[in-house]
């Protein structure tokens, strides 16, 4: 039976660690701060500012919101954006997308500096990331893949590692943070040829295909660790009876039926999602870090 790779554990370290260093920045007169930037009030966003603002304060650090209209012009946006970027005492900026269909998407995520992306959304954070600079910062999703593997001591040094997708908010960048920790990375999509047959080569697999329990047994074999990124609805109706197994919410990996053949395997919910909001505060905190080095 696979090792659960449980992202709690995931983000209880990295908080004890965050409280740390909140603390010494405190002490020099710094309080790290995040600056939130959401137009209209959908549930999603609401839900996601909340657990972000518990965590920032778990820590010490703080929390600006911009709130702005769902009608807001895309002037009136790119203007508030500026205005966090150029407010000293906000070290981070994270805004909510999608955005409404009348603002222009690209403009206004250009419109951050990559110094206060804390979700690798500019072009800057992601050529940062490509060229190994140390600017800016992966998108969190990306980041907690590679801090669950650190915690579980899992090593991607001299490792085959397979990732499954290539979005440029989870399969691009976890694939260049891997390659970074010198793991032979083979990027697989939905045209690679005998698509079980290279994933069963690997010795690591990052699942990010946002397709709900679309890899099955069939792809794994003994030994592997799994990272299961996807968060999808469950497509298998609630039963009419009640049953505890049955879940709302399925990674991209058939749990039940890898989990008995693999080394470790992270679980969804309860896995790499976990541990997105230790990793955005922890990105705040290090830009708090850069900013009075």
């Amino acid at each position: 039976m696979a090792q659960r790779l449980e992202g709690k554990a995931v983000a209880d370290a990295i908080g004890e660690q965050l409280k740390i260093d909140v603390a010494a920045l405190k002490a020099k007169g710094v309080t790290p701060t995040l600056g939130i930037i959401r137009v209209g009030a959908k549930g999603p966003d609401l839900s996601y500012e909340k657990g972000a603002t518990k965590r920032c304060e778990e820590v010490g650090a703080a929390v600006k919101v911009y709130e702005l209209p769902e009608d807001v012009t895309q002037d009136k946006l790119i203007a508030t954006i500026k205005s966090a970027n150029d407010d000293k005492g906000v070290h981070g900026i994270l805004l909510f997308r999608p955005l409404p269909k009348h603002i222009d998407d690209n403009a206004a995520c250009g419109a951050i500096l990559p110094a206060k992306d804390m979700d690798g959304i500019t072009d800057g954070s992601q050529a940062g990331i490509y060229s190994d600079s140390g600017k800016g910062f992966p998108p969190c999703t990306a980041d907690s893949v590679m801090h669950i593997l650190d915690h579980y001591k899992i090593d991607p040094s001299g490792k085959k590692v397979v990732v499954l997708g290539r979005s440029t908010v989870i399969g691009k960048p976890v694939s260049m943070l891997l390659l970074k920790r010198n793991g032979t990375v083979t990027i697989c999509h939905s045209k690679t040829a005998n698509l079980p047959e290279v994933v069963k080569a690997a010795d690591i697999v990052v699942v990010a295909m946002g397709r709900a329990l679309s890899v099955g047994k069939d792809s794994f074999k003994a030994g592997q660790y799994v990272i299961d990124v996807g968060v999808n609805p469950n497509p298998v109706p609630k039963p009419a009876v009640e049953d505890k197994s049955w879940k709302s919410t399925v990674g991209d990996v058939k749990f039940d039926e890898v989990e008995p053949i693999v080394a470790g395997l992270s679980p969804v919910p309860g896995g790499v999602g976990s541990v997105t909001n230790a990793i955005l505060v922890a990105h705040v905190v290090e830009a708090a870090k850069r900013a009075n080095a």
